[in-house]
């Protein structure tokens, strides 16, 4: 039997990490093979890659360089890592996928949907998540918790909040786009609430 792949997005300290963990433990519970990755990375070519996105001293890094090395690393990903799992019958879930890229390098840096739906479809080849969660929350809020969590911020995690502004707009705009796929949870709310929601969601899945 095919296997599942589950995306999680979200700004900036919206709670991915602690609920992707979350996931992979409901799904282990129910006795499903689960492969946790992330993007960039999930490979080792692409967490070399992830090291030249996110290092901040790479500040003349232009906009098209980033979204091209962002779509190298999923090529690597998608070919060594989720395929081969879905194969075999296990549920792949990442923290981001391809939705990050219209996020961040299709509205934040302005280039653009267009640009980027001809490079997702020469890498995916109509390869898409099962179902995505969309952690949305006031940037404001999510800021507020980077910041509490100390240590050092990224590259992206150094951008002001008007960035962060069109990166949550846009992934509330692909929402619409595709309700069916797509799970916009309120990450304002108790931890609770949210995991509920993402009970109902992975219970529909398995149910599929």
């Amino acid at each position: 039997m095919q296997g599942k792949f589950i995306t999680l997005e979200g700004t900036e300290g919206a709670g991915k990490s602690t609920n992707l963990a979350f996931i992979e433990t409901w799904l282990q519970a129910r006795g499903i093979d689960v492969v946790v990755t992330r993007e960039p990375g999930g490979t080792a070519i692409g967490e070399k890659i992830r090291g030249l996105l996110l290092d901040k001293s790479h500040s003349e890094m232009h906009a098209d360089t980033e979204l091209l090395l962002m779509f190298a690393a999923r090529a690597q990903h998608i070919q060594e890592k989720i395929l081969p799992a879905l194969a075999e019958g296990k549920w792949v879930v990442s923290d981001r996928f391809t939705d990050a890229s219209y996020a961040y390098q299709g509205a934040a840096r302005g280039m653009g949907f267009e640009r980027i739906a001809p490079i997702e479809a020469w890498v995916q080849q109509g390869f898409q998540p099962h179902k995505t969660f969309i952690f949305d929350l006031p940037i404001e809020i999510g800021m507020a918790r980077v910041a509490s969590r100390g240590g050092q911020t990224d590259r992206f995690e150094q951008e002001r909040h008007d960035f962060f502004e069109k990166v949550r707009g846009a992934y509330l705009q692909r929402a619409e786009l595709a309700p069916a796929r797509y799970a916009v949870l309120d990450a304002s709310q108790s931890l609770e609430a949210v995991q509920a929601q993402i009970i109902a969601n992975l219970q529909a899945l398995l149910e599929a």
